[in-house]
């Protein structure tokens, strides 16, 4: 989309054995050290160094500004100037941080984010107080009086809190924008969130606000060329995420004129991209990934080419998980494509299966056999003698030094695995491969697996080297939706063979 006591403590020197008497001009020189070893480590706990334990309590004077700043921030009017530049002064601080000095003012920051409310609902009459409420009746089944009112003053003002930052223009030349500012923020609340319990709250309000503040009818969706900023192309660079771009030759491939290239943009952070896919125009399905990137290949002619390929999606932004807007661009994006070529029908992807070898490293025989059938076992058998002993066994067989060269039964197998995997192996009612639950969730249909199709180290340990086309029908997503949630993906045939 992951407590600490964040009290003024006071960093000190571990004391040491007793001295003999007598050692007087020693006992000097341990206390003066032992003063000199807290300075010390004071001045690294304001520079973020942490101790063995991975632990940097913030210096009592920056906690304690730390605090006020933060209460004034919770507290105050959103118009109240003093509390806006608080705010910008703990961006700015937090900003400058190292690592281990952001956990510790993630730390305080969860602290005076679950106590600043109370001073809201006390003057209200509905804290632990609140007798006027009790007579009410407004109690909870457990007896205790007021808890909703304290929830209500707790999260407005975390809310009010997440607007003042969002607010803010990063007048300083360094400094991101608000809104920029709390998506990073929030990608350091989700790391940390296990181990500062105090955070969860904090990010269920700001995941929420994220969903209004980047609805997908407040995104605007641009093409990104080779004539876009540099500064703009580097960020392509940096956030792919599924086909490591090897040099700004391989950049400059895939944005040519047979190749398009679209994002999502939010108005207040124009020059960041929020998720992006890589389109490749192609004359049939794309079966292999290290083809379609060629770029030795010649370019294709834009009147004869019938398929626009899919293969590459990246979300750019940690702190934006759970935020839902990468279904909407591959339904925008064919829009835009049916526009400018209204030739090309087909729309398809060339996808990745990355849970494929980690699903199959976890079963034992009788779930392969399983996925496998009879017949598919049987055939193994006469050929090898006997079946790897579990999942492990069978990924090593499957996953042979030239995936190009490996025998029929070899491929078969491991394509009709991959299909069961893909088709029917679920995670909380949902498809468990993370890139086929998000293209079945846009209505794609399952319609072919290709072998040797990403021979790059990534590919085959994700997935034995496989790949597979999730095909985009714009008239039948809404129907191919339906049949996911019936429990019933639709499949092509040559997938339905495997199965």
């Amino acid at each position: 989309m992951n407590s600490f006591d964040t009290g003024d403590r006071k960093i000190s020197a571990p004391l040491g054995e007793s001295e003999p008497a007598g050692s007087n001009f020693l006992s000097r020189l341990g206390r003066w050290w032992g003063r000199k070893g807290e300075a010390e480590a004071a001045t690294k706990a304001a520079n973020g160094v942490a101790h063995a334990d991975g632990e940097v309590p913030l210096p009592t004077r920056v906690a304690r500004r730390q605090r006020e700043q933060l209460r004034l921030c919770f507290d105050a009017r959103l118009t109240d100037g003093a509390a806006n530049a608080a705010a910008q002064a703990w961006q700015a601080e937090y900003e400058a941080a190292g690592e281990a000095t952001r956990r510790a003012m993630l730390e305080l920051l969860a602290e005076v984010a679950g106590s600043s409310g109370e001073k809201a609902a006390d003057a209200k009459g509905e804290g632990k107080g609140d007798t006027k409420g009790e007579a009410r009746g407004d109690t909870k089944p457990d007896g205790k009086a007021g808890h909703s009112g304290l929830t209500h003053a707790l999260s407005s003002a975390r809310i009010r809190f997440f607007k003042r930052l969002a607010a803010l223009h990063g007048q300083r030349g360094s400094s991101a924008c608000g809104l920029h500012f709390l998506i990073q923020l929030r990608a350091d609340m989700l790391r940390w969130q296990r181990r500062v319990p105090g955070l969860r709250v904090l990010d269920d309000d700001l995941e929420a606000l994220f969903s209004n503040w980047f609805d997908v009818g407040l995104l605007e969706l641009q093409p990104i060329t080779w004539d876009s900023p540099a500064s703009l192309l580097e960020k392509l660079i940096r956030y792919e995420a599924v086909h490591e771009i090897a040099s700004w030759t391989d950049l400059r491939n895939r944005l040519d004129s047979d190749r398009r290239c679209y994002a999502f943009f939010h108005p207040r952070i124009p020059r960041e991209p929020l998720i992006f896919v890589e389109v490749a125009f192609v004359p049939e399905m794309a079966a292999n990934v290290q083809t379609l990137l060629d770029e030795a290949a010649p370019l294709e002619d834009l009147r004869r080419v019938k398929w626009a390929i899919f293969y590459s999606i990246s979300n750019t932004q940690a702190g934006l998980r759970g935020v839902s807007f990468g279904n909407f661009l591959l339904k925008r994006v064919i829009e835009e494509l049916q526009r400018e070529f209204p030739k090309v029908k087909q729309f398809a992807t060339l996808s990745p299966i990355p849970g494929f070898a980690d699903w199959l490293r976890k079963q034992d025989a009788e779930a392969v056999s399983r996925a496998l059938g009879d017949k598919r076992l049987a055939r193994w058998r006469e050929r090898h003698g006997e079946a790897p002993a579990d999942g492990a066994g069978w990924l090593a067989a499957l996953s042979p030094e030239a995936p190009a060269d490996a025998d029929p039964l070899t491929r078969d197998t491991a394509m009709a695995l991959a299909a069961h995997y893909l088709v029917r192996e679920r995670h909380q009612a949902l498809p468990a491969d993370p890139v086929a639950r998000f293209h079945l969730g846009n209505g794609a249909c399952v319609e072919r697996l290709n072998w040797a199709a990403d021979l790059s180290r990534k590919g085959r340990s994700q997935s034995c080297g496989m790949m597979v086309n999730y095909l985009y029908v714009p008239e039948a997503l809404d129907d191919n939706l339906a049949r996911l949630g019936a429990g019933n993906p639709r499949i092509g045939r040559s997938v339905g063979k495997l199965l």
